[in-house]
């Protein structure tokens, strides 16, 4: 016997979504690793390719940290409507309202800051300024896009727009190599107008589309949204600080170091998106198990997906330092040491650890507390970058590592504090925490 739309939410908010979306992040993740490796050789090489990685990476700072936290609650506040079968029009047009109103508060500081950007971290392009405020508006309605096909029960919509975008972009890169084309500023619109084709085409197959309804109060899409917003900004910070410490504290001569620093932080995530099929799969069960209130089989399916984390980040660090060097110089025709790519798997599985736990407290209606959990680690990063080493790289690498740790135990406390003091879930904090994503392939 099927089960009707409302039904399936009510017993999970994300359940039939997990193949497509699973799929979606696949061909996202290969086509990243494509445009770096194809976007070096177009432009001629790791130096020249420096200033498309930093835009890279401070695109995926900015856009997930800033955006997600509106299409999560696009996302929730949409289901809440689809399962009381109200019409969810109004609720789009309030968010799309505060997302324009974010895009340009966001690249209003951009261009105030825009001087300071493009010579310490463009190293004087001020065409990659232009590129990043252009990625803003360009990810902000493929988020806002996103919400809604997540809130309706679209996933399949939700799988184009994450995985075309990869897609789109990795074709643009190469129609750009044919016809000869070197500038690094083109190739970083590239980035940034990629996630408009899929949000377009969704668009017009009618996979946006709302009903009419009932006014909707800020009331309804913001409940969350400070706490949310806040720890999404630290979160992805946090995972793309790296290379951005690296572009802003390299040395002139050293652009083609940053860029294949930048091929190691990419490495390192593999693991990362193993554990977003993980949480796929896991993350609907457990949250389930808080809403109703079943905190020893919640605890059990935390521990089951700790053990599935640490196995992930075990095997992703020894692969690291065992065969890092080796998939870094056929893949990228980089040079880095196993103990480097060993270090930021490391990181990269600590931040799993972190993100899992992070996302338990969410579920848990813990919004606030994960805000300050990722703040804290954020500073661990400033404080050790600064502290540790008089080696560039070295100082960012144990930054990473420790911000990670840090962030962890702040959210492994977090979590016992809310277990301790019997903290049930709701349907809004389990929809928040199993789309509470802060990276980007």
């Amino acid at each position: 016997m099927s089960s009707s739309p409302t039904t399936a939410h009510a017993r999970t908010p994300l359940p039939e979504g997990t193949v497509p979306v699973g799929i979606g992040l696949l061909i996202a993740g290969v086509a990243t690793y494509a445009f770096f490796k194809v976007g070096t050789v177009a432009v001629g090489g790791d130096e020249e390719f420096e200033p498309i990685a930093a835009l890279w990476f401070a695109t995926f700072a900015l856009a997930p940290g800033f955006f997600l936290p509106l299409e999560q609650e696009l996302g929730r506040a949409l289901a809440h409507r689809r399962a009381i079968g109200q019409g969810s029009q109004p609720v789009v047009k309030k968010v799309v309202w505060l997302g324009t109103l974010l895009v340009g508060l966001v690249a209003l500081v951009i261009i105030l800051l825009s001087p300071l950007i493009a010579s310490s971290y463009f190293n004087g392009d001020w065409f990659m300024v232009i590129a990043l405020i252009a990625a803003i508006a360009g990810y902000a309605p493929a988020h806002l896009a996103r919400g809604v096909c997540s809130g309706s029960g679209r996933f399949t919509e939700y799988a184009v727009i994450m995985g075309s975008d990869g897609v789109v972009r990795i074709i643009l890169c190469v129609i750009l190599a044919i016809i000869g084309i070197t500038a690094a500023g083109v190739y970083g619109m590239a980035i940034a107008v990629s996630p408009l084709f899929a949000v377009a085409y969704v668009y017009r197959r009618g996979g946006l589309k709302t009903d009419p309804g009932p006014p909707a109060e800020w009331g309804e899409v913001t409940p969350n949204l400070g706490w949310l917003l806040l720890g999404s900004v630290f979160a992805a910070t946090l995972l793309n600080a790296g290379p951005i410490a690296a572009s802003l504290l390299a040395d002139d001569d050293q652009a083609a170091l940053v860029t294949q620093f930048s091929y190691g932080v990419l490495i390192a995530r593999i693991p990362l998106f193993l554990f977003q099929a993980v949480q796929a799969a896991l993350l609907p069960g457990l949250s389930r198990q808080a809403a109703r209130g079943e905190f020893t089989e919640f605890r059990a399916g935390l521990r089951r997906l700790m053990l599935v984390v640490l196995a992930v980040g075990f095997l992703g660090t020894a692969g690291a330092y065992l065969l890092g060097s080796w998939a870094i110089e056929v893949a990228y025709d980089a040079e880095l040491t196993g103990r480097t790519l060993a270090l930021l798997a490391l990181s990269s599985a600590c931040y799993m650890l972190a993100l899992g736990t992070a996302q338990a407290v969410i579920a848990l209606r813990g919004h606030a507390l994960v805000a300050l959990g990722w703040g804290i680690g954020v500073v661990a990063f400033l404080l050790a970058t600064w502290l540790s080493s008089d080696q560039v790289f070295r100082r960012i690498e144990i930054g990473l590592l420790v911000s990670s740790v840090a962030a962890l135990v702040s959210f492994a406390l977090s979590l016992r504090y809310k277990l301790s003091t019997g903290a049930v879930a709701d349907p809004g904090s389990m929809m928040d925490a199993i789309t509470d994503m802060p990276f980007e392939t």
